[in-house]
């Protein structure tokens, strides 16, 4: 009995080890967008649609690897990004898919363009403009440079 609940707790320790999912910002790429106007802002803008692959990431634990961007002067908004502050896509490069929204539980000591591996809960975002396509909530972040 005693190996039996060794062998189980082993595997249950294995397993909440390694729960989160490394991906890749090609893993965020299996994305369409179709605009679409929205009358409270009296403008249109693109709303994603999530392909299979990006679909079953939802809900999941996840890590990603990018640039860290602070761009709220309060130190309340922060993203990573696939490329750094200079080739963000607010700057025209790339798309809505190449930045995640991060929601931390506190306020963040790494700045801008430091390349991060962050791990959180991934939210795929279609319906909310106010936020990002990609939203990673309880984040840790560990700084890689």
């Amino acid at each position: 009995m005693k190996t039996k609940m060794l062998i189980i707790a082993t595997l249950l320790a294995f397993n909440i080890g390694f729960s989160q999912k490394k991906i890749t910002w090609t893993d965020l790429s299996h994305i369409k967008f179709t605009e679409k106007f929205f009358p409270a802002y009296d403008t249109s803008f693109f709303v994603p649609t999530f392909l299979p692959p990006v679909k079953a990431l939802d809900g999941k634990q996840i890590t990603i690897t990018g640039y860290f961007l602070n761009i709220d002067p309060k130190g309340e908004l922060y993203i990573l990004s696939k490329g750094p502050m200079s080739a963000c896509f607010f700057c025209g490069i790339g798309g809505p898919e190449t930045a995640i929204e991060l929601q931390f539980t506190s306020k963040q000591l790494f700045k801008t363009d430091n390349i991060v591996s962050v791990t959180g809960i991934l939210k795929l975002n279609a319906t909310d403009v106010d936020h990002f396509t990609y939203i990673l909530t309880e984040c840790k972040g560990q700084r890689i440079n």
